[in-house]
């Protein structure tokens, strides 16, 4: 009697239309081909999440998201509870989960690693109930994220045009937003030009920050910016570029598990999540997610910190 053939378990979500996709054609299909029989295509577009859902109600045990970071808080905001884990193709501009991971960003070593990959229990943060992994923002840096789109929708999808971007759009600065902000059990009203929060060790470590040890004792990593002015941004940057920001002077830096913020005037704010721009109605909550999110890393890291 003839054996029934093994059911895929592993789920790969990809935008073809996408411009991470457009930017590295044949990656997916190079990873297909080592996952074998083992995984499913299933091409998207929209909200990765809808997918990563139906994925998840299908059986899958891995789903694969081939994509930048926002393609993978995205997927991430489906799997965390669900027992189904989440692993990375990394087809990003930055991929700073996946570079926190340690996977490669070559798409065959990639997917060997998933193959060969532990599972790993990590906690995310949520902003209104939705997930994010690496850092969330307010003010000057979704209008970034703006101008930057606009330039990878002329030139395509690189890393000197995202830096470009950041410039052009400090030189247009135009004045800071009035917040009252809630860290914990505490209430501050401030006046800043831009409120970041941190999920995520590596990227810290990336730019020479602060914060590390309070991301591993599940807890958020905030900054609010001390300038005022289109000088003093640009020195700001300048800084952040050579690793060299000074915590006192440019920054003011705090470790709290629990965050809110209202703008005065603003029933909603345009916000930065994981490289995405989103429109989100006041006040934000940030805190941790109730559910853990399984995550695959590559042979040998199990032990490294995140």
């Amino acid at each position: 009697m003839a054996q029934s053939k093994a059911q895929p378990d592993i789920c790969v979500l990809s935008n073809p239309k996408s411009g991470t996709s457009l930017r590295n054609p044949g990656a997916v299909d190079r990873a297909m081909a080592v996952f074998g029989p083992r995984a499913e295509l299933r091409p998207f577009s929209g909200d990765p999440a809808d997918e990563a859902a139906r994925a998840v109600r299908d059986g899958f045990r891995i789903v694969v998201a081939a994509g930048g970071d926002g393609s993978v808080a995205g997927v991430a905001h489906a799997l965390a509870g669900t027992g189904c884990a989440l692993a990375v193709l990394p087809l990003g501009t930055f991929n700073y989960f996946a570079r926190g991971l340690k996977m490669p960003e070559d798409p065959e070593a990639a997917a060997r690693a998933i193959l060969d990959g532990q599972r790993h229990d990590i906690n995310v943060g949520t902003l209104n109930g939705r997930v994010f992994l690496n850092n969330i923002a307010i003010g000057i840096y979704p209008a970034i994220l703006e101008e930057r789109e606009a330039a990878y929708a002329r030139f395509g999808r690189y890393r000197l045009l995202a830096h470009l971007a950041s410039l052009r759009t400090i030189l247009r600065f135009q004045q800071p937003y009035r917040m009252e902000l809630y860290q914990d059990d505490t209430r501050h009203r401030i006046r800043t030009p831009m409120l970041f929060v941190a999920r995520s060790a590596y990227q810290l470590d990336q730019f020479g920050l602060e914060g590390g040890d309070a991301i591993s004792d599940d807890r958020f990593v905030m900054f609010l910016a001390h300038q005022q002015t289109r000088l003093g941004f640009l020195r700001l940057a300048w800084r952040l570029i050579r690793k060299r920001v000074d915590h006192g002077r440019d920054v003011i830096v705090s470790t709290p598990r629990r965050i809110a913020v209202a703008v005065r005037g603003r029933r909603k704010i345009s916000v930065a999540l994981d490289g995405e721009k989103l429109r989100m109605r006041l006040p934000l909550r940030i805190q941790l997610n109730d559910h853990v999110l399984q995550v695959i890393l590559p042979p040998a890291k199990i032990d490294d910190p995140l």
